[in-house]
């Protein structure tokens, strides 16, 4: 599923986050987002999911603008069905045992019990008997666990377009080697767009097919990650920021 933007730009009074004239992700593309603190990474996502609104311009999913208003509105929607997404901890529902968080996502993507128990099962190496049958509620697991539920969560769908940002985080490093491949072999099987934000230099460009690299708000450069070639470009741009 393409993502297009057109002249999208976001504002905080004279401050500008974000201030992209024209990028297209191609469908099936997996791209990574890098950049400082502050560059507008997830500025970038939270627009892409119409969870904060442009100051100017548009994202197009699959060719709907993800924010447009009534009377189109439902129309609009039809993206929701087929994105997945984890951006922080405000994504999990608390007072709920991950059994039942993703009993939830099942029915609001109408998707039976009995799919997403048998899809639970590709995440059983994340999950190191320590989220299943465990009878505690999500704000009850470590940072680290309940990363992994949101990545988990976002991932069960099966989705056409999924956006991890920082997926790394919180993360020991076994689980950050088994939620890139997860998320890789995403991409590969089902040919999932997507677009993940994240300070792991690394494990951006030993997966993505694509690397942008943002400062200020804007895109400085986009890169093909053929077989890890941004990575001395984008190293010699961090030693140099250092």
């Amino acid at each position: 599923m393409e993502l297009k933007i057109e002249n999208l730009k976001k504002q905080y009074g004279e401050k500008v986050a974000l201030d992209i004239p024209e990028l297209t992700i191609r469908s099936g593309e997996l791209v990574g987002l890098v950049g400082n603190n502050g560059a507008g990474k997830t500025t970038l996502l939270r627009l892409v999911l119409d969870l904060i609104k442009a100051t100017e311009g548009r994202v197009l999913s699959g060719g709907i603008d993800v924010a447009a208003p009534a009377p189109s509105r439902n129309e609009s929607e039809a993206w929701k069905r087929y994105t997945g997404s984890f951006i922080d901890g405000r994504f999990l529902v608390d007072f709920y045992t991950p059994e039942e968080y993703f009993t939830l996502i099942g029915r609001l993507y109408d998707i039976p019990q009995q799919t997403i128990d048998e899809r639970l099962e590709a995440f059983r190496t994340l999950m190191h008997d320590e989220v299943l049958g465990t009878r505690k509620y999500l704000h009850d697991f470590s940072e680290g666990n309940r990363q992994k539920i949101g990545i988990i969560g976002a991932m069960l769908i099966h989705p056409k377009v999924l956006l991890l940002d920082e997926p790394f985080n919180y993360l020991d490093p076994s689980s950050q080697i088994v939620v890139a491949r997860l998320i890789q072999q995403m991409n590969r099987d089902l040919g999932t767009t997507v677009l993940i934000s994240s300070h792991n230099l690394n494990f951006v460009a030993d997966i993505s097919t694509r690397i942008l690299l943002l400062e200020k708000g804007q895109v400085i450069k986009d890169l093909p990650n053929n077989e890890g070639s941004a990575v001395q470009e984008l190293n010699e741009y961090f030693n140099a920021e250092a």
